[in-house]
């Protein structure tokens, strides 16, 4: 029999193993049950997944026990005592991250767990199918052990299926797009989903009636946003030769030095806020108001940063920010000093 299909809309979805007896839920439209397998490489897909199982609950219960396991780093008798019941019955969600690494204990007390799971808990497990590990667990559970659901996110790769996952987005939220502004958001926005998803998002929120062509020229300048990101993204990795080549081109292509430079200040201040956390990425996403995504984005953007060339680069940027709006006869010459300065990491002229 076929495995069951799904587009980046949401809906059944290919997992990439046997057949599964279990019902596939789509990650636009998650729900609870006893056992939720969030599956897949997409993180897009599976942080709105969990976030909306988090908040069914929570709809149904205000007092809503979270607990947070990293089944790579599992202390042994965790999964019994966060899902055992309170002595005022709370419900309980406990979320379980790295289960493509889990250690052998976890795998253990998991796959026991499925054949007793116990009333009111909902456990979540995030498996983003990078390794076979815990096929053992895998398998059972897709049997039907324990009463659980799988949540394919599988990866969005090609253009259509980006185009579908566009779609889906303004669908979801009951907002019509123009067939020409959803190919100029995608075409905008093809390499990075999670930017993408960002972009729909603030045109849902900022825009009122149907979304035309004009307005995601207005918002995005067709891919002069992108642009921006990608200049900055290979200047922040120290790609010096590459950040001036992909500046050059971006300005040949029409981009404005002013968003330009606003690209770099937002991706700069997120590196700034998650410099020197320790705590994991979704518990600091919470406190930060941001999601999982950013912060792991900003944790490898990090890598080779200190907190010195961390100031330059906000210092730099400023500098251009208010060059680029009138305080300088030459952008570009202000565009390409700050470029020198963030893929260098070290002051101009040095």
């Amino acid at each position: 029999m076929a495995a069951p299909r799904s587009s980046a809309r949401g809906g059944a979805a290919r997992t990439g193993t046997k057949a599964t007896k279990i019902p596939q839920v789509s990650w636009r439209d998650p729900r609870p049950a006893p056992l939720v397998l969030v599956f897949g490489p997409e993180e897009v897909c599976a942080e709105r997944a969990i976030a909306g199982i988090r908040d069914y609950l929570r709809a149904e219960d205000p007092a809503l026990e979270i607990s947070d396991v990293r089944a790579d780093d599992y202390a042994p008798g965790t999964l019994l005592s966060l899902t055992s019941p309170s002595l005022f019955g709370e419900p309980r969600l406990v979320r379980v991250s790295g289960v493509e690494k889990c250690s052998d204990a976890f795998l253990n007390e998991a796959v026991s767990y499925l054949n007793n799971p116990q009333e009111g808990a909902t456990v979540l497990l995030r498996h983003t199918g990078a390794s076979v590990r815990a096929k053992k667990l895998l398998d059972a559970l897709r049997a039907g052990t324990g009463g659980g659901i799988e949540i394919p996110c599988l990866a969005v790769k090609r253009d259509a299926d980006r185009v579908d996952f566009a779609a889906g987005e303004f669908a979801a939220a009951k907002k019509r797009i123009a067939p020409a502004a959803l190919r100029a958001l995608v075409s905008a926005f093809a390499d990075d989903l999670t930017e993408l998803a960002a972009a729909c998002q603030q045109l849902i929120r900022d825009v009122d009636g149907d979304i035309a062509e004009e307005t995601v020229t207005k918002y995005y300048g067709g891919r002069v946003e992108v642009s921006a990101f990608v200049v900055a993204d290979t200047a922040i990795s120290g790609r010096y030769g590459e950040a001036l080549i992909a500046l050059r081109h971006a300005l040949d292509s029409g981009a404005d030095p002013v968003p330009m430079v606003a690209a770099f200040a937002m991706k700069l201040r997120t590196m700034a806020r998650v410099a020197g956390q320790r705590e994991p990425s979704r518990s600091l996403a919470q406190r930060l108001g941001m999601k999982d995504w950013q912060v792991d984005r900003a944790r490898r953007d990090l890598n080779g940063w200190n907190e010195r060339s961390l100031g330059l680069a906000i210092q730099a940027t400023a500098r251009a920010d208010a060059e680029v709006k009138g305080a300088a006869r030459d952008p570009i010459f202000a565009l390409e000093r700050m470029v020198t300065v963030i893929a260098t990491r070290a002051p101009f002229g040095e």
